[in-house]
């Protein structure tokens, strides 16, 4: 089900996976909490579907600033929050369901002033809520070491001592302020792609961002805080990006509905009184042909869903959920 757009306020940004959403969520009823509001795509859709009213949330003060444009299409039934889905359960509670679409949005890549992309010239910015140490300040500033950490750790780049190498030897003849100067160090460091390959800078940026926004945390505990905030029987709907959110949240759902497994050197067993969710299904939903066609962002996406029960909630250990953890954070 795709959200009509507000009389002459068009939508140029395709939520993903919305349909699967909206279909594995039916039917939609009481309140529920967008915790990654954006440009509204779920949030319309949810009101459309049935919900009585939205929370949606959102770090980005330009997606507030844009959503009172069409929020009064829907006669009170959005509430606007700037906050970190973090902390959702300070924003409500008793909720019927909680949807997060993690990452980068796409109205944010496609402004050059926020300094998200390679792909286009900008401010080496990449902060979310515009707020504190932007992008900038984290590669001019922090070790070598440390920097190949991130980029190893957040985003799996392995030629991240390399790329470190060649960043912090630049900025030592002047910093790195904007996006395609960073973007061409990292180009010069690895091979030519071939056709069809993502841009050498693609693992990159995404983990500078992650670092500068802390998003592996606030994912981490945005999911405890959707435990506590969901009444018994509301819904959590996660659409994960990259192999490290969907792991996180994978392994998050399966320990803490009873699912956990025997556990390992590697990974401990997760002890739970009782199961806190229901997995609605264990294999993740992905985007069909369709939605590939029309939406091409969408080819990574995966869509975890699971049914809170009303058991406590329980306790949370990010290094067995996978959490890429830096050495100041173990």
């Amino acid at each position: 089900m795709a959200a009509a757009p507000a009389p002459g306020d068009p939508v140029p940004h395709i939520p993903v996976l919305l349909r699967p959403l909206i279909a594995a969520v039916a039917p939609v009823t009481g309140i529920w909490l967008d915790g990654t509001l954006g440009a509204g795509g779920y949030a319309r859709a949810l009101l459309e579907a049935g919900a009585d009213q939205v929370i949606g949330v959102d770090r980005d003060p330009r997606a507030l600033e844009m959503a009172q444009d069409w929020a009064v299409s829907y006669a009170g039934r959005l509430r606007l929050v700037r906050g970190n889905f973090a902390q959702m359960d300070a924003y409500a509670t008793d909720l019927d369901g909680v949807v997060l679409d993690l990452g980068v949005s796409s109205m944010q890549l496609d402004e050059a002033e926020r300094g998200f992309s390679f792909m286009r010239d900008g401010p080496l910015d990449m902060r979310m809520d515009q707020e504190g140490p932007g992008a900038a300040d984290l590669v001019n500033t922090v070790s070598e070491s440390e920097l190949a950490d991130i980029l190893y750790l957040y985003g799996e780049e392995r030629a991240s001592r390399r790329i470190a190498r060649a960043i912090v030897k630049a900025r030592e003849t002047s910093p790195i302020r904007t996006t395609l100067h960073l973007a061409g160090i990292v180009e010069r460091c690895l091979p030519r792609p071939r056709p069809g390959q993502t841009h050498p800078a693609t693992r990159s940026f995404q983990a500078i961002r992650i670092a500068v926004n802390d998003e592996y945390g606030a994912l981490v505990d945005g999911l405890a805080a959707a435990e506590r905030a969901l009444a018994a029987g509301g819904q959590l709907a996660v659409v994960t990006f990259h192999s490290i959110e969907d792991r996180i949240v994978k392994r998050f759902l399966q320990s803490h509905s009873g699912g956990g497994g025997s556990g390992s050197r590697h990974r401990p067993q997760i002890v739970q009184d009782a199961p806190q969710f229901r997995l609605k299904s264990r294999k993740a939903i992905t985007p069909d042909p369709q939605e590939l066609s029309e939406n091409p962002r969408a080819r990574s996406a995966k869509l975890r869903v699971a049914v809170r029960t009303d058991a406590p909630a329980g306790r949370t250990d990010r290094a067995a959920l996978g959490m890429p953890l830096l050495k100041g954070d173990r």
